[in-house]
């Protein structure tokens, strides 16, 4: 079983490079927002409570996410490895997947960040906005106060996946294939 964490700041390209990542691995994508768009479309009670932390661009609490995923996870018992996208954010949350995947006996395998600079995933995610509907795509305030969150709580995570000697790094500029053939490089080396 492969489990890969993809992270990046929001408008990196994780969900359309999880796309192809899933089909060609044979991978279950388990991404935190669609997750989170299901249940806050749903109206269900984890959805309300993710989405009043969501409106203010802020990320939704651990246990919260944590709780989403698990389920998801539970969903998915014949899965030959799940892609996380967006998901661990913070330390805690990555100790937390990792005592949830030694329960099932399972680890990560790797962890790869899709780099970009600020200036290029804001307009992405401007233009995107125009588009998605996505309230917190429409702010350039909300979406840099994410970046902020991203800073403060993802980054660390790099150094968390370095000293277990699973992350690597990828150039997220380019075309869609351009970076899809980056990352492929990676995952064939696993």
């Amino acid at each position: 079983m492969i489990n890969i964490v993809l992270f990046g700041k929001p408008g990196a390209g994780k969900g359309t490079q999880a796309e192809f990542l899933k089909e060609k691995y044979n991978l279950t994508h388990l991404s935190t927002g669609d997750i989170f768009r299901y249940n806050i479309k749903n109206d269900t009670e984890l959805g309300q409570l993710a989405k009043t932390y969501m409106d203010k661009g802020d990320l939704v609490p651990d246990e919260v996410t944590i709780k989403m995923l698990e389920s998801e996870v539970a969903r998915n018992p014949n899965s030959d490895g799940f892609l996380f996208d967006g998901f661990p954010r913070t330390l805690a949350q990555a100790a937390a997947l990792d005592v949830f995947l030694e329960s099932k006996d399972q680890g990560i395998t790797a962890t790869i960040a899709l780099e970009a600079d600020d200036t290029i995933l804001v307009a992405r995610l401007l233009e995107r906005g125009k588009t998605s509907g996505r309230p917190d795509d429409q702010d350039e305030e909300k979406i840099r106060n994410r970046y902020d969150e991203y800073n403060q709580k993802t980054a660390p995570l790099m150094d968390y996946y370095k000293a277990q000697g699973k992350f690597h790094s990828v150039d997220g500029i380019g075309t869609i294939e351009e970076v899809t053939e980056r990352l492929t490089k990676v995952f064939d080396k696993l």
